[in-house]
């Protein structure tokens, strides 16, 4: 039995993720948007489906509130709007989200109640940041958060985001990423009308080792095997030809011209493929060499069906 017979994929769930708010002025989240909230250009958003797929993919989270930090190579501060003054984050120390740890207190059960999940926290390293959404999430059995920026958005300014995966569905704790400081004495500002982060579900089979070791490498053009050209010819030559077909119609002499000089109209069939397994059976049935009678369409690929190593 091989790695892939191996591998289950985990059925659709009823509910796939359940977000939690825990700070009630934080913003709730929102689908992923396939226009990246309008900062696709136009004709990406139309016609580049992997653009526009990548970009609605997941949810965007958002700053728990309007805040900005300053970053001077060694010491972070930080501010929101209505204190009018900096206050400093010791390193490897963490602050509360304003009135937040009261407000939990009040609601935990006593055993939890002296565990309010901090808002920000400093890290050992210089410039590198924890902060939290303000949210819990969790996710069907076998089913992951990828956290990360949002996708296909400028990149933000002053920062630098991480990515990570948070096995939701057992573990329930704060939302969180972590950032890097990459702009010194300078307000770098968070706000919540602007995504913070983008989480996309995925399934744990997804990136597990054994999953992610099951794969084939393929060193040489020579040893692509026939289904290989033909899939090739499928997606890229096909539309190929067929645009300009459609280009050489356009521009078409007019009837009267046409009429009195005929041409044949521009054939939108694939031509005979010889490395095609079938098309080689019938030649050698009908006693005809390989490359048929007319010109393959790569002649350049020996059509003799190298094995791969």
């Amino acid at each position: 039995m091989t790695v892939a017979d191996t591998i289950a994929i985990p059925p659709p769930p009823k509910k796939l993720v359940t977000f939690h708010r825990l700070i009630p002025s934080a913003r709730l989240p929102q689908r992923a948007d396939s226009s990246a909230a309008g900062m696709l250009p136009t004709r990406a958003f139309r016609y580049c489906e992997p653009s526009s797929t990548a970009s609605g993919f997941g949810y965007y989270i958002f700053p728990a509130m309007d805040f900005s930090l300053r970053f001077d190579g060694y010491d972070v501060l930080w501010t929101y709007p209505g204190v009018g003054e900096w206050f400093p984050i010791p390193k490897l120390s963490s602050v509360q989200f304003p009135g937040f740890r009261d407000y939990f207190a009040s609601v935990a059960p006593p055993e939890c109640a002296e565990f309010a999940p901090p808002f920000m926290a400093v890290l050992q390293e210089p410039g590198f940041m924890q902060l939290w959404s303000g949210l819990m999430a969790r996710t069907a059995p076998g089913w992951s958060l990828l956290v990360r920026s949002p996708a296909n958005f400028g990149r933000p300014g002053g920062y630098e985001p991480f990515e990570g995966v948070i096995e939701t569905d057992h573990w329930f704790g704060p939302l969180i990423t972590n950032i890097r400081l990459i702009k010194t004495d300078t307000p770098i500002d968070f706000r919540q009308e602007h995504p913070m982060l983008q989480v996309q579900p995925i399934p744990r089979i997804a990136y597990q080792e054994s999953t992610l070791n099951n794969y084939e490498l393929v060193p040489d053009l020579k040893q692509f095997a026939p289904a290989d050209w033909d899939d090739f010819y499928d997606t890229v030559v096909r539309p190929n030809v067929m645009a300009n077909a459609r280009a050489a119609s356009m521009r078409r002499p007019p009837a009267s011209a046409a009429r009195s000089n005929p041409e044949p109209a521009a054939s939108l069939t694939r031509p005979e493929n010889p490395c095609h397994p079938v098309i080689r059976v019938r030649r050698r049935a009908a006693g005809l060499p390989r490359s048929g009678s007319g010109p393959p369409p790569f002649p350049a690929v020996s059509c003799s069906g190298n094995a791969r190593s």
